[in-house]
């Protein structure tokens, strides 16, 4: 199964232009979505997720055309938005089998049989009769994605499921989310290059609606091996150093700035090679795009 996204725009009614002409090709694993906040991703996800329509353009996964049969796409998706709320005061347990009943589930033992395997799988189990409303940031994303596989779905969107998350929950989260594109369409959509880096061998950057550069996550990022150099400099070195050279990120690291260029050759003597990294592509990207800013 495939999702295939071509020449889909959309403008909302307060003229904002969401997305323009953007077009994807999108197969079984993890595919990372990368892009600023505002830049259009989740306009994206809740389009293909069906929740609205595009002005123009075609969505397709597999032989469903979302424009003719949304339904159908449905019964087989999977979606953890960026913010979705619990009814505090019921358990796990309970609200699951709720939404299970919801999505079409409708035999009892099959029903339980689902609920219970996704609370052992999202490491939730213990904690199955415990109130929504009592549970940590990291519980309810795990939650959420118990919810969004009912079903055994084959398309599974989750949107920037790792913002506000503890190191070790995010940890667990990646782990959790490596499994799921092994055996269906992951499309994880984040701002937190990270996210994208660890877990997508597929991606695509957007920016301001439209996208910007797709492709294989590491040959994106070696694009870059050989152009890209660092050192540290003063606080009032920055100014000057911007205007010389092409300055993609800067960050303090004891006391003085540790910068990064991009340039054909060694810009001089105080700059050492540097291994690019998908930060160092994304930077470079929104320098080119005039979407940078340090």
């Amino acid at each position: 199964m495939r999702l295939t996204i071509q020449n889909l725009s959309k403008t909302y009614s307060n003229g904002v232009r969401a997305l323009k002409e953007v077009n994807l090709n999108i197969g079984k694993g993890m595919f990372g979505l990368l892009g600023q906040n505002g830049a259009g991703k989740s306009t994206l996800m809740r389009t293909i997720a069906t929740l609205q329509e595009a002005d123009s353009g075609r969505i397709t996964f597999g032989d469903i055309d979302l424009s003719q049969a949304p339904e159908r796409l449905r019964q087989t998706l999977g979606y953890l938005p960026q913010e979705f709320g619990v009814y505090p005061t019921d358990s796990a347990y309970e609200l699951l089998l709720h939404i299970a009943d919801l999505k079409g589930i409708t035999r009892l033992g099959e029903r339980k049989d689902q609920v219970e395997a996704l609370l052992r799988k999202v490491n939730l189990w213990e904690a199955r009769h415990k109130k929504l409303g009592t549970y940590s940031g990291g519980m309810k994303q795990r939650f959420g994605i118990a919810q969004a596989l009912l079903g055994n779905p084959e398309l599974i969107i989750v949107d920037a499921p790792t913002a506000g998350l503890d190191p070790t929950e995010r940890n667990r989260f990646y782990n959790l989310l490596s499994e799921l594109g092994e055996e269906a369409v992951v499309i994880l959509s984040s701002h937190i290059v990270e996210d994208i880096s660890i877990l997508c061998a597929d991606m695509a950057i957007i920016g301001r609606g439209e996208v910007l550069l797709s492709g294989k996550t590491d040959a994106l990022r070696n694009a870059l091996r050989g152009r890209l150099y660092e050192t540290t400099i003063h606080k009032e070195e920055l100014e000057t150093v911007a205007q010389r050279y092409k300055l993609i990120s800067q960050r303090f690291f004891i006391g003085r700035l540790m910068i990064t260029v991009v340039a054909d050759e060694l810009p001089d003597e105080r700059f050492s090679a540097k291994r690019p990294s998908l930060e160092d592509l994304y930077f470079n990207e929104l320098y080119d795009r005039k979407m940078l800013e340090l």
